[in-house]
């Protein structure tokens, strides 16, 4: 794992563990479930050469932070909490840009309805919650948790190569990444109740709420067939939805831009220099 990962100052457990680097206007990084702080810029440093600090975290359970306490869990609530800590510890009073993938879009979205006078800007990558849970969703994730339950990371990427329907053509890619970021994480058991316990939980009521977002957005969206757990259709659904957003991704037949970290941090710090977010800060 990059860097020298760190306790950030929470007042509350659980203690999450990240790193801050580069210096100028912040940039924090939300991470998928079952990923960990490397997995939304791939360990690229093109953001803090382009004049940023950056903040990345583990989530809850993930990586090198600790499982939730008894008393907590892990729902979007608990994870907005978590990400308000960081920002206070890390980012200070001011505006910053906000970006996450997957599990850590919905976070950021969750934080940006909740604090939309904080952002600068907001990057949304890969969503998957459209404002409805599907029962077949429940049942998928339910039997990924339960495969790395009983059979460990083989059970868990054993699963998601006989049940996600990814293209041939970039199956060996896929199942080889899931391995490598399952291999980060301290606590398998936390990630465990993490797959039962997030797709449960809510972001937001309904899409509508989007309506509501007056930050500027930038959507990342990717194409099903190596990406079919991250639908093109949903990130669309956000470009539409959010006033101003703008809609990115790769062309048709690339590597799905959420996987290029050096592009994917060209992309961000372009849309950080925009006089918009410029304007915000």
């Amino acid at each position: 794992m990059p860097g020298d990962p760190r306790q950030f100052a929470a007042s509350e457990a659980p203690i999450l563990r990240g790193e801050t680097a580069g210096e100028g206007p912040p940039v924090v990084l939300c991470h998928g479930i079952t990923a960990t702080r490397r997995y939304v810029v791939h360990g690229s440093r093109t953001l803090e050469r382009a004049g940023h600090q950056v903040v990345s975290y583990d989530a809850r359970g993930h990586g090198e932070s600790d499982p939730a306490p008894s008393d907590s869990g892990y729902g979007y609530p608990e994870m907005v909490g978590d990400l308000e800590a960081v920002v206070n510890a890390e980012v200070g009073e001011g505006p910053f840009v906000l970006a996450g993938h997957s599990m850590g879009s919905h976070t950021a979205v969750a934080y940006a309805l909740r604090h939309p006078e904080r952002l600068a800007g907001l990057v949304v990558v890969g969503p998957i919650y459209s404002g409805e849970i599907p029962a077949e969703a429940l049942v998928y994730w339910a039997g990924l948790a339960a495969a790395l339950e009983r059979r460990g990371v083989d059970g868990f990427v054993d699963y998601i190569y006989r049940q996600q329907g990814i293209e041939p053509s970039w199956r060996e890619t896929v199942l080889r990444f899931t391995r490598e970021r399952m291999l980060l994480h301290r606590h398998l058991e936390a990630i465990v109740a993490a797959l039962r316990q997030v797709p449960r939980s809510r972001p937001f009521e309904a899409i509508a709420n989007l309506e509501s977002l007056d930050v500027p957005t930038l959507v990342v969206a990717s194409h099903d067939g190596p990406d079919p757990g991250h639908p093109r259709a949903v990130a669309e659904l956000y470009a539409e939805t959010i006033r101003g957003a703008t809609l990115t991704g790769e062309a048709e037949g690339e590597s799905p831009l959420a996987w290029q970290g050096g592009r994917l941090s060209r992309e961000i710090a372009a849309f950080c220099a925009r006089p918009e977010i410029v304007a915000r800060r």
